[in-house]
This record gives C-alpha cells, structure tokens and sequence, in this order.
C-alpha cells in the first residue's frame, strides 16, 4: 500500500475516534488535482518513519501533498514544486522543507512541521507545475493535541 493510502488509512482512524488530528482534503483545478494531509507523526508505525525517514515525535506533524491528474481512477502523478507553510495563533511562522518521494507511479511531497502541545495551526499550500502559468493554492487549519 502506497505511503498516501496509508496515511489515508491513518487518517480515518483519527477521524472515528474523534481527536481532530487528521485532515485528508483536495483542491482541483482544471484537470489538476491536488491532495493534502496532515497527520501527527506519532500516528506513524515505527517502520513507516524510518522507511520515509521522519521523526516520529508529539510536537511533529507530517503534511502529504500529492498531485494528480485526470479523472480518479485514470490519473497519474504530476511532478511539481510545492511550497508548505504554517502559522500557529501567535502569528509565528515556518516555512516547511518539503521532499520529493517516489514511490512505484507516485509522486508524494513531504514534509513536517513542528507542534507545541495543543495547537492551531494554519497551513498554506501552494503547488506550481511546468507549462501552468498559475500555481494551485489551498489554505485550511488543523488543531493538534498531545498524546
């Protein structure tokens, strides 16, 4: 299972337990798509952080990007430059580092963002692939809280 589904897979469990600390969303534009989570990275399997190479750690979220496009189903991936920031309530900002992961057709854009204990933080995401003059933008929020 790709790196995506499984945090996906993480993701949903967040959900039903209700502790707000996963958000799978996407922004579409055109025939472009572009797919985002955030996750805590102690949601991670000790396996999955050492095969990506994260730090698995309670004031560390991991922010997936994947760019797709077509029709679900019969897209692919779309190499891009993606650009993270986030902003925590106090109006301190990080630029996050984000990498490029390849794995069998898919392209995933990682990278983490520091949490201090029960946080908001605000994510912008911008996404700029070869040949649109544009860039693909999405902004949402995510309230963490420590395990």
């Amino acid at each position: 299972m790709n790196l995506f589904l499984r945090l996906l897979t993480h993701g949903f469990v967040f959900l039903l337990f209700g502790c707000g600390a996963a958000n799978a969303q996407s922004v579409s534009s055109g025939d472009i798509t572009v797919h985002y989570s955030v996750v805590p990275t102690t949601s991670l399997t000790p396996e999955v952080a050492r095969q990506y190479g994260l730090t698995r750690s309670a004031s560390r979220a991991l922010v997936n990007v994947a760019v797709r496009k077509g029709k679900p189903g019969v897209d692919a991936a779309v190499p891009s430059q993606v650009t993270v920031g986030a902003t925590n309530l106090n109006g301190q900002r990080q630029a996050l580092m984000m990498r490029e992961v390849k794995e069998g057709g898919a392209i995933y854009y990682l990278g983490e963002a520091r949490v201090s204990g029960q946080e908001t933080l605000s994510f912008e995401i911008e996404v700029r692939i070869a040949g649109r003059a544009e860039p693909i933008r999405a902004a949402f929020r995510q309230e963490f809280f420590p395990k």
